[in-house]
């Protein structure tokens, strides 16, 4: 079975880690919400407070098969000032492992020289983070093995495409049309 690592950090934008994180699971494939917090209790950037499934010091990430970085503002930075998810990241990145980031997460991919040469998408406005990246305004870009995704408004199509990655394009549709997408 497919494995995903749903990174979740104070601040996180609630709704770009939870539509991906149910149409994943709906689809069939093994998510885990890994806390970058040192506690699982993490608080969302509108009031929303979620149990993570484990601490990333507990957590084989070796095991995954995409690393999964949602946005909001705040979140964002805790992610990126987590050195930790950041090494991962690069050590994915360099196996040709997916990376998947929505909305200000995929400017930490810019930070890192990920996107560099590569099509990528963010938050409208921060395309300027997305260093050498060739910025686009589609609502999901998929360049190889790295995935970007604009904001909230996108995360469904951001879950789909996700799914459509692990489980072929005929499954996400079938998904897309169960959970009313029109």
């Amino acid at each position: 079975m497919a494995k995903a690592a749903v990174f979740l950090a104070d601040g996180f934008e609630e709704v770009e880690a939870m539509a991906p994180i149910d149409i994943l699971r709906r689809g069939g494939i093994d998510v885990t919400t890994v806390s970058i917090m040192g506690r699982k209790e993490i608080h969302g950037s509108h009031g929303i407070d979620v149990m993570a499934d484990a601490l990333i010091e507990d957590t084989d990430l070796d095991q995954m098969d995409m690393l999964i970085l949602p946005g909001g503002k705040m979140g964002t930075r805790n992610e990126e000032a987590c050195e930790a998810l950041k090494a991962k990241v690069k050590e994915f990145d360099a196996a040709g492992k997916y990376v998947a980031a929505i909305c200000a997460a995929p400017t930490i991919l810019g930070h890192l020289g990920i996107v560099n040469g590569r099509k990528a998408t963010c938050y409208g406005g921060l395309e300027g983070e997305l260093k050498g990246a060739d910025t686009c305004t589609d609502p999901v870009v998929v360049d190889g093995h790295i995935i970007t995704s604009r904001g909230m408004g996108t995360s469904v199509a951001f879950g789909l495409k996700l799914l459509e990655i692990f489980t072929g394009k005929e499954s996400a549709e079938n998904m897309a049309k169960a959970i009313m997408v029109p």
